[in-house]
């Protein structure tokens, strides 16, 4: 089964099973990894699933919109991989993406 590789803000490394057509906000929360707020439900309505994509995987995933860019604006641990994990569709493609979860604003 494909699989999401996550670390938290404290550097534990989650490998989670993933499945195709789930946000990965979503296999993320389903896990049980509790740091990932996840407020708003994946309506792009807050920035409490923030995460930063490895580099070598973020220019595989989709183009961010610009309600997903304005978010991102209001967070202090912005940077050039981050991203909201509402936001990122998961398919089998995607096995084996690496990211972390961001910290807490």
């Amino acid at each position: 089964m494909p699989q999401l590789v996550v670390t938290t803000r404290d550097g534990d490394v989650h490998h989670v099973e993933a499945s195709s057509g789930r946000s990965v906000m979503e296999i993320i929360r389903d896990a049980g990894i509790d740091e990932l707020l996840a407020l708003c439900g994946g309506c792009c309505s807050c920035a409490t699933c923030h995460v930063h994509v490895e580099p070598a995987w973020f220019e595989r995933l989709p183009a961010k919109n610009s309600d997903e860019s304005d978010l991102l604006d209001s967070s202090a641990d912005r940077n050039v991989t981050s991203r909201l994990s509402c936001q990122i569709p998961f398919d089998d493609a995607l096995d084996g993406l690496v990211l972390r979860i961001a910290a807490e604003d």
